[in-house]
């Protein structure tokens, strides 16, 4: 027998002597091949014990004020026989009370992969920091970002218009890239937006949340099908707001410090960025206050986690602002006039009473803050609707990628799958099997799978669904035989477009290749081929820098002047033009690539990140094995999910592992390994 040692936040707990402790570990489990998984207990008990009772601060008196938070995990892990095993967080579940007296504390332990949910909770994008890529929303910035090296810089403009076709002719017609000076035509620089790469994003959100920190084994820079992805910023359908509106821009400065006397309750995570945390109801005072002397008018709008929640419009000289919540959240203010303001100072005025005996406050001051009137992009503001946890989970189905911590660095480890598991090692453990008794099952709980896009729904992705009968970009796998089982879907959250390279003078190919992202657009004579805006999912996609190519017809300001451009930055689904350069993209299937019209492009999302773990799966000589083991401490605590276990010479793959801390005992559920 084995004694377990837990902890939570680094007090060791009173454990019943005769409780068993179950923990389950699976790190992508064969039934569920989308989703990562974690280490999880099912739910045990502990004594109310004094320690316990001043662990858990006597959870089942409510009348304490302050007490023990069982909404929030805490930080914790076990140990056997005062060996390190595992890292994670607590959850406490309830209390039982015997004759009116606390008797169990009920509590489940979850593996530290978990903290991903747990971390991002509802975030949305909008709420990340984002502001040193804002940019003036003008002529000259468009045309600078669309002409930028996609290779080098972070932030670009690409050729995808939001209501305006593009094609090149002879005719006098909005939307023709036939450059001639003396004809307003062409691509109207208020029909591009700017896009973000991704690692940037992903980036972003490491800083906001100092206690999530990724390897650079898959997000790195040296990994072009990953580094080289943008995301559009494509918050509304249609044309960007407050292009004829007031102009605007967010206020940062604030001193970077942590309120005292507890970083948990409120604290500037950027130069721009309050965090909330904390009881709302303890917020005595939370007011925004900003004083200047000019004569002005100006506007002011308090966000949390991007969403408006309070505002004063058409003020002049200083303002308070007290009217809302102080709920948990990240806060940002944002200035809004026709003309140049300058601000003594803004700040923050906070006090926090956690008990009527203690009162904390805090202030955050900017010092002088000089609004500049002029539209600005904001990125925060611009990039699609979308929860932070469904981008991260978005990526890691387009990739198969899987996660875990490491026990030294604490470091989020992320890797593709395929990677993960060519790092196992081999576990010889025939002599520690029950042979009394072993099941074997099929493998396959599926007929058919299928990877594709949630966001098909743009004119050219549409047009070819009606075509072909198949989604653009879709792939489905079913191992060429008629099986039984359900049909299983991998989709990822993003908008997938079909480009459209152009034709010039004699139907000849241009260098220029365009996403029209509408869902339709009118085809009748004597009218612009507008298209009809759409909004779709966010969309993902590879910016290519054009040099030296077919010249395009910029309209630097309509009805007035015309560029023409020889540099532009062209969208893609494969991160080069060319296959013999890369055959990367991000279709699952082999389409037809629509720079090239070829197939060489044959490094699919399918091809190189699913198609071995998958085929395996399909394999009719795979199996599902169920043994009993009995695995010495040693291993226990240095096994890997990525191990393979050798038993009477046959290797197999863990698909999960049950084990009972206390005898021993572990519940194996593995694969063939073929």
């Amino acid at each position: 027998m084995q004694i377990i040692q837990l902890y939570i936040e680094g007090q060791r707990v009173d454990m019943f002597k005769d409780e068993s402790v179950s923990i389950t570990q699976s790190i992508q489990n064969v039934k569920d091949i989308s989703k990562v998984f974690t280490d999880f207990t099912k739910t045990f008990s502990l004594p109310a014990s004094k320690i316990n009772n001043n662990i858990f601060k006597h959870y089942y008196n409510s009348d304490i004020i302050g007490g023990f938070d069982a909404r929030i995990k805490k930080s914790s892990n076990i140990e056997l026989n005062s060996l390190p095993f595992k890292d994670g967080k607590v959850k406490l579940e309830g209390v039982d009370l015997k004759n009116n007296k606390p008797h169990t504390y009920k509590v489940t332990f979850f593996g530290s992969t978990v903290e991903l949910k747990d971390l991002l909770g509802e975030e949305k994008l909008q709420s990340l920091d984002l502001s040193a890529n804002d940019k003036e929303y003008s002529a000259n910035e468009v045309r600078s970002f669309l002409q930028a090296d996609s290779t080098t810089n972070d932030l670009v403009v690409p050729l995808i218009t939001h209501t305006q076709r593009l094609f090149f002719s002879n005719a006098n017609e909005q939307g023709n890239l036939t450059y001639n000076g003396s004809q307003i035509k062409g691509v109207e620089w208020k029909d591009l937006k700017f896009a973000l790469r991704v690692d940037t994003i992903v980036q972003a959100i490491t800083a906001k949340h100092s206690e999530l920190v990724f390897s650079n084994d898959f997000f790195t820079s040296t990994n072009t099908p990953y580094y080289n992805l943008f995301m559009w910023m494509h918050r509304k359908k249609g044309a960007v707001e407050n292009l004829t509106g007031v102009n605007q821009a967010i206020v940062d400065g604030w001193t970077n410090t942590i309120g005292p006397p507890d970083s948990t309750l409120t604290k500037m995570v950027t130069v721009s960025t309050l965090q909330v945390t904390g009881d709302p109801i303890k917020y005595r005072v939370f007011t925004l206050n900003l004083y200047t002397t000019s004569g002005n008018t100006y506007s002011v709008s308090i966000q949390r986690d991007g969403l408006e929640i309070d505002r004063q419009n058409n003020v002049v000289g200083d303002v308070m602002l007290n009217q809302f919540t102080a709920e948990q959240g990240d806060y940002t203010v944002l200035i809004e006039s026709p003309l140049d303001i300058t601000f003594s100072e803004i700040e923050w005025d906070i006090t926090y009473r956690p008990s009527s005996s203690q009162i904390y406050t805090s202030n955050y001051p900017t010092g002088t803050f000089v609004f500049v009137s002029l539209f600005e992009f904001n990125m925060s503001q611009q990039i699609p609707e979308m929860k932070t946890i469904d981008f991260i989970s978005g990526l890691f189905k387009m990739f198969n990628l899987t996660a875990y911590i490491d026990k030294v660095t604490k470091k989020v480890i992320v890797k593709s799958l395929d990677s993960y598991y060519s790092e196992g090692v081999s576990h010889e453990i025939t002599k520690y099997i029950d042979v009394s008794k072993s099941t074997v099952n099929v493998a396959l709980p599926y007929r058919e799978i299928n990877f594709q896009y949630e966001g098909v729904k743009t004119f050219l992705a549409s047009k070819f669904s009606q075509i072909t009968g198949k989604d653009w970009g879709k792939s489905s796998y079913n191992g060429g035989e008629n099986l039984d089982g359900s049909i299983y879907n991998v989709k990822l959250p993003f908008e997938h477009l079909q480009y459209e390279r152009l034709r010039g003078a004699g139907n000849n190919l241009t260098s220029t290749q365009y996403g029209f992202f509408v869902d339709r657009y009118k085809e009748e004579p004597n009218i612009e081929n507008l298209g009809e805006p759409y909004i779709g999912k966010p969309l993902l996609f590879y910016p290519i820098t054009q040099t030296n190519a077919t010249p395009i017809s910029f309209i630097f300001q309509k009805g007035v002047s015309v560029q023409s451009l020889t540099t532009y930055n062209i969208p893609s689904n494969s991160v080069a033009l060319n296959s013999g350069t890369s055959k990367a993209n991000i279709n699952f299937h082999n389409e037809t690539n629509e720079y090239s019209f070829s197939n060489y492009f044959t490094d699919t999302l399918f091809n190189v990140y699913y198609n071995k773990s998958i085929s395996d799966v399909f394999n009719d000589s795979n199996r599902i094995s169920k043994v009993i083991a009995f695995l010495p401490l040693g291993l226990t605590i240095k096994l890997n999910l990525n191990d393979t276990l050798v038993i009477s010479g046959r290797s197999y793959k863990i698909n999960s592992i049950k084990t009972n801390l206390k005898s021993g005992k572990s519940d194996l559920e593995l694969l063939n390994d073929l």
